[in-house]
């Protein structure tokens, strides 16, 4: 059957529900498929959108790419939003004049900010937080301003918060007319404690409060509140609710819900049966559902339903759990259940801002609901105890106070029914995900991804889906451990101890001793890990060879070219090296780039002319930055008390002292530092493995934040801290990790995975439980005291600088030269 002879599904919206529908639907191949997008960009991941402002690009945000829609041969018009539906010869028309015919019509339209009708709400200033256009304004206006504020206290105003401070704007206000923070998830106990939490990271929260006008000349100057109180900012960015997408809707006749929303049947079909909505245009069940779950739940429906099948959508769990500005946020069931109608089991440490509370049925013997905020760990088990109506222990309290917090491996898990919703994004049951381990052998993270898609949406199933495949693997009998590769029977830990005890200098020594066969490219490179963190050994002695950038000591690029960072620690450099940066460059025709790490990186260097590179750098004073390695990359640093007026401490000499003690020191994975002189976090330091932060008394310090595609905030170790004990609670805190962490392990996921978390690791680092901190100490040191430069040492060895080469019987052979034209904006290499 042609392309023309298929039914023809026009939809409308081009957002993450209406993508998903897409893809449901193109699985059964039996329709064309039409898309109409308002923006001018593919579906994007919103749920994650605040990340935006923390360096993800708009395209690593995209669910799609654009070859996509050609091999699933799906038409798409960007940036082309449908103006009319003529129902009777079932036609839309768009604003570019397209007319398209249909079969079927889908309402993907999503929803908009809702802006209150304030006085001055149209004065320059005033922003809605929606859509990446949205966050570009946000952004180009944030840099010349010093104040902001959020309306709206709810989820997306806190995202909204965050976006402020990720921009800079210090100490951001948040002003929410309800008595309380998300006043639709958590309860008022519950609240207070997040307040707690988000007055102390810098937000400045008021609640009941209405404002009444926007001030101000032209631009927003200050907000008038009912209470005749006054607010002076800067900047304002509404986050006060979303109102559906219904206009058109409205425009073509369709039947819609008094408060907005187009109505919708159990089978997601309007009061057209050829037309349906999904997604938070539709009034479902009473219910508008602003969650992006329940929105692929209905684009499942519909895609089934035309598909043949027979689904409903007879309503969602609005459960939710998320990490506001690096606080745990979590409610499951019904968290308002309250006396006499249940029993309610609270635990609260207001120290570290943790509450927990339970609803339990009268008789004790069932979930009803809950909300977590600072610990959301045990989220996952209490959702599927609810959901599931699994009967509770003979003490409940239990499940906020266990063992182990979260614990949901063994028993718990396994006694979860087989049609037990594990991933709601993806509709993947226990059952799915234990059939796959016992039928089709997938025993990791990654494999399962890719056989059932669970853990792909949110993410916040992963725990439990690790969980279940241990837990499935226990059950069948099957071999549980986490060794390195099948040429070592261990995990690196134990290896590491090995290594250690009978003092092992090589790989092949480590082989010969404990390993089996040739080795591969996952064990080289944890044995290498290994013996470099233990005897400071460099890349340049083989085959102590982390990775395929070890080898050259410098980063491969696209076309065989490598970049050369050279160690700016604190990001503070003379005017002379300055000069040396850009005569090098210049003589070897680099391209140069300032780095998010505030380095300069050298792009386009020829590998034989890497040692010559080196060579000129050195004599100026530089050395090896080891962005090749698993090492410390950058100690980031913001001006601090020498040239800030907000700075409390000198914050650039702290950096560039942690820099120098730490660099060299190979660990699991690489590891990035920040030290910012005031709360106002310039240097970003609660984005990185460790992050120190000037107080008034002396530094915090933060550890295990990591940026890259799963940013997450790092938590307080301790706080007030001189700079000695800083130094000497990070010498303990890196030890550890590179003692005990797997292979290609971040910080933050290492502590994730870590039994205790923060509580346990305070523990080990501060009040050293393991009784291992001076040895620690002592180990740091000697590493430190052997530190050596890679590039020196290939400098300095003849023998070494042969490897620089491309061919062994013409050591000086180069590449073409290369030339960087700028062509639309963008650096292109190009031989000639």
């Amino acid at each position: 059957m042609s392309n023309g002879s298929l039914p023809v599904v026009v939809v409308i919206g081009n957002g993450m529900v209406g993508h998903r529908f897409c893809e449901k639907l193109r699985k059964s191949g039996e329709f064309r498929i039409i898309v109409f997008g308002e923006e001018p960009r593919f579906a994007y991941d919103r749920v994650h959108l605040s990340e935006y402002f923390s360096g993800k690009s708009a395209s690593e945000l995209s669910l799609s790419m654009a070859g996509w829609f050609d091999d699933e041969e799906v038409v798409l018009h960007l940036g082309d939003p449908i103006r009319e539906i003529d129902r009777q010869q079932q036609l839309v028309h768009s604003s570019k004049g397209v007319v398209q015919r249909y079969d079927y019509l889908v309402l993907a339209t999503g929803s908009s900010a809702f802006v209150p009708d304030i006085p001055g709400i149209e004065k320059e200033g005033v922003f809605v937080y929606r859509t990446i256009e949205d966050l570009d304004k946000i952004k180009a206006y944030a840099a010349r301003v010093k104040t902001g504020a959020v309306m709206g206290g709810g989820l997306l105003g806190l995202e909204a918060a965050k976006a402020l401070l990720d921009l800079g704007i210090a100490n951001p206000h948040v002003i929410e007319f309800a008595p309380r923070l998300m006043p639709r998830q958590i309860d008022s106990a519950g609240s207070h404690a997040l307040e707690s939490s988000l007055r102390k990271l810098g937000l400045q929260i008021h609640l009941n409060k209405t404002t009444q006008s926007i001030e101000g000349s032209g631009r927003i100057e200050a907000l008038e509140f009912a209470d005749e109180s006054r607010l002076h900012i800067d900047m304002l960015v509404i986050s006060a609710g979303i109102r559906p997408r219904d206009e058109l809707a409205r425009l073509a006749g369709l039947s819609v819900g008094t408060r907005g929303g187009i109505l919708v049947n159990e089978k997601l079909q309007t009061s057209d049966k050829r037309i349906f909505a999904i997604g938070e245009c539709a009034l479902a069940q009473g219910m508008i559902y602003g969650l992006v779950a329940p929105g692929y739940e209905m684009a499942d429906v519909v895609a089934t339903n035309l598909s043949g099948g027979n689904k409903s959508f007879t309503g969602y769990d609005m459960s939710t759990k998320l990490k506001l500005i690096g606080v745990d946020v979590a409610s499951f069931g019904d968290p308002f259940a309250a006396e006499p109608d249940c029993g309610t089991i609270v635990f609260e440490d207001r120290h570290k801002g943790i509450y927990k509370r339970i609803n339990v049925s009268q008789d004790g013997k069932y979930l009803i609901g809950g909300v977590l905020i600072g610990d959301a760990a045990a989220y996952n088990i209490l959702l599927q105890t609810v959901n599931n109506r699994l009967v509770l222990p003979p003490d409940p309290a239990a499940l906020i106070l266990g063992h182990r917090e979260g614990g949901s491996e063994g028993a718990g898990v396994m006694s979860l029914p087989d049609e037990a919703l594990i991933c709601s994004c993806e509709s993947v049951t226990k059952a799915a995900i234990c059939n796959a381990v016992t039928d089709k052998q997938v025993t990791t993270l990654d494999a399962m991804k890719k056989c059932t898609k669970a853990g792909t949406g949110c993410g916040g199933c992963i725990p439990l889906v690790k969980d279940l495949i241990t837990a499935t693997m226990k059950a069948g009998g099957m071999y549980v451990r986490n060794v390195i590769c099948e040429h070592f029977d261990h995990s690196r830990q134990e290896l590491f101890d090995l290594v250690k005890l009978h003092n092992v200098h090589t790989y092949n020594e480590a082989l010969a001793h404990w390993g089996k066969g040739d080795g591969c490219e996952v064990c080289k490179p944890v044995v290498a890990s290994i013996m470099a963190s233990l005897w400071s050994e460099t890349a340049v002695k083989q085959p102590i060879i982390q990775d395929s950038n070890d080898r050259y000591l410098a980063n491969i690029q696209k076309g065989g070219s490598y970049s050369v960072v050279p160690r700016i620690p604190g990001g503070e450099i003379t005017p002379e090296k300055l000069i040396v940066l850009g005569k090098v460059a210049k003589k070897y025709n680099l391209y140069t780039k300032i780095t998010g790490g505030q380095r300069i990186d050298l792009f386009g260097a020829h590998v034989g002319d890497l040692p010559d590179i080196w060579e000129e750098l050195i004599e100026a004073g530089f050395e090896s930055g080891h962005a090749y390695g698993k090492a410390l990359r950058t100690v980031k640093s913001c001006v601090g008390s020498t040239w800030c007026r907000f700075g409390l401490h000198d914050s650039v000499s702290f950096a560039i002292e942690i820099e120098e003690r730490y660099r060299g020191i190979r660990a699991p994975h690489k590891i990035k530092g920040g030290v910012s002189g005031c709360i106002r976090e310039c240097a970003e330091a609660q984005g990185k493995d460790f992050g120190i932060i000037a107080t008034e008394k002396g530094w915090n310090l933060y550890v295990c934040g990591n940026g890259g595609s799963r940013p997450q905030h790092a938590q307080l170790l301790a706080t007030d801290i001189d700079a000695a004990t800083c130094v000497k609670y990070l010498d303990r805190f890196l030890m550890f990790y590179i003692k005990t962490a797997d292979p290609l392990t971040r910080t933050a996921t290492w502590l994730n995975k870590m039994d205790g978390g923060m509580s346990y690791l305070k523990n080990v680092v501060i009040n050293d439980s393991l009784g291992m901190n001076q040895q620690w100490e002592e180990e740091m040191q000697t590493l430190v005291d052997s530190y050596k430069c890679e590039w020196k040492e290939v400098v300095e060895n003849p023998e070494l600088r042969k490897r620089f080469s491309h061919f062994v019987n013409a050591p000086r052979k180069k590449d073409p030269e290369l030339q960087f034209d700028n062509m639309r904006g963008q650096i292109k290499a190009q031989e000639w």
